[in-house]
């Protein structure tokens, strides 16, 4: 018996981080392989100088991973905002402003100063890159800047092609997952960004970045969803669309940021 219960352990640990990723596996390597795409010189030196021969999209999980270690649990609230309904624009600025508690927001921008800092350790800037590359994919995951209530979709259980899940791991894993393509692949199917579009793009800010996330996920709700919903064809048909869109922003943003870092 005691055996059994330290290897139920053992497997909690083990399946945690994989349970609590947001965009999964997949989107983050996606979002780090499209910022790979974009990168100028002096920023794929920069990054090397820290990564190594660490990829983007190879690093891009270390920030869920590090979870199953309990010292690290303290990143947990990271990775997300919790906002209220009924934010415009400013509305929202304030509030990032004026929230005191650890959020998606003001770790992102502590990530970029420790890397701007010549004077930050080398194993510091190697934790801030594997993070800023995760925080800014988690940014562009709708259900990352959701309502506490429901803790960002978690709470609401839905059924996805028949099995049991919620709103959030729909858009953190299965949407992307139900594509059934690997990451690189994926890649190559989305990365099509026009010229317009990046220079829009590029001219968001990190605040500009939540807002655009926060619409969509308020667009999810508006569409009533609810427990035990079924998802499936249709869902994916409506949704994948801006998720893929999501996911091309986010990499090209990153990209942005990073470039910015080391001009």
């Amino acid at each position: 018996m005691k055996n059994l219960k330290k290897l139920i352990l053992a497997f909690a640990i083990v399946y945690a981080p994989i349970a609590a990723n947001a965009w999964g596996l997949l989107g983050h390597r996606i979002v780090g392989e499209i910022a790979d795409s974009y990168l100028t010189p002096n920023a794929r030196k920069g990054i090397k100088q820290i990564l190594g021969n660490e990829t983007l999209a190879m690093s891009a999980n270390w920030a869920d991973f590090i979870k199953s270690d309990t010292s690290y649990r303290y990143l947990n609230n990271w990775h997300y905002v919790n906002l209220p309904e009924g934010l415009d624009k400013s509305g929202l600025g304030n509030f990032l402003d004026g929230f005191k508690e650890a959020n998606i927001y003001s770790k992102t921008n502590e990530m970029i100063a420790l890397l701007k800092d010549p004077k930050t350790p080398a194993d510091k800037k190697v934790f801030a890159m594997r993070l800023l590359v995760h925080l800014i994919g988690d940014m562009h995951q709708p259900m990352h800047t959701a309502r506490k209530e429901d803790l960002g979709g978690n709470r609401i259980s839905v059924m996805w092609f028949g099995q049991k899940s919620n709103l959030h791991r729909v858009w953190d894993e299965q949407l992307i997952d139900y594509q059934q393509l690997s990451y690189t692949e994926y890649t190559k199917a989305i990365n099509f960004a026009t010229p317009q579009q990046l220079t829009e793009w590029n001219k968001a800010s990190l605040k500009d970045c939540i807002f655009e996330s926060y619409e969509i996920c308020n667009k999810i709700y508006a569409t009533g969803i609810k427990n035990d919903d079924k998802l499936s064809y249709n869902y994916n048909f409506d949704w994948i669309g801006t998720l893929n869109n999501q996911l091309l922003k986010g990499g090209v943003r990153l990209a942005k940021v990073l470039n910015e870092i080391y001009k």
